[in-house]
């Protein structure tokens, strides 16, 4: 089987989360500069069978989407165009920031260490990625 990646898209940063090859466990995997993603993937995927890539869908608390999805939309056509045999599926995000930040403490984080907004991302993908597979 090949990996599932998962994507907590932002403007800036964006956390990155993959599946094991047999996709049960979900793992932080980095965060990067969201300007060079797409080199990112490129590298990954090269070295790595990736089938399916899960970006997070923002959306607000009546259910409309979020104002985020204005750049993540346009990103995601670039994405299927460099990736045309790798599958894009959404998934809600609503609060994964707030889950991951509760993780980071639930883990004895210092207030330091919580204050590593790549690592709120890193493990909001991975949230993503769980949510993902509990559905599947």
């Amino acid at each position: 089987m090949a990996r599932i990646l998962a994507l907590d898209f932002g403007e800036k940063r964006t956390g990155i989360a993959v599946t094991d090859e047999l996709q049960i466990i979900a793992s932080g995997l980095t965060t990067v500069d969201t300007n060079e993603l797409l080199t990112f993937l490129l590298e990954y995927t090269a070295r790595e069978n990736v089938e399916l890539f899960i970006v997070g869908k923002p959306k607000q608390m009546n259910n409309e989407d979020s104002q985020s999805e204005e750049f993540i939309v346009p990103y995601l056509e670039k994405l299927s165009k460099k990736f045309p045999n790798i599958k894009i599926q959404r998934e809600d995000e609503r609060f994964t920031s707030k889950m991951a930040f509760q993780t980071m403490i639930d883990s004895g984080l210092k207030k330091k260490q919580r204050r590593n907004k790549a690592l709120v991302d890193e493990i909001s993908a991975t949230i993503i990625l769980q949510s993902y597979l509990y559905r599947g």
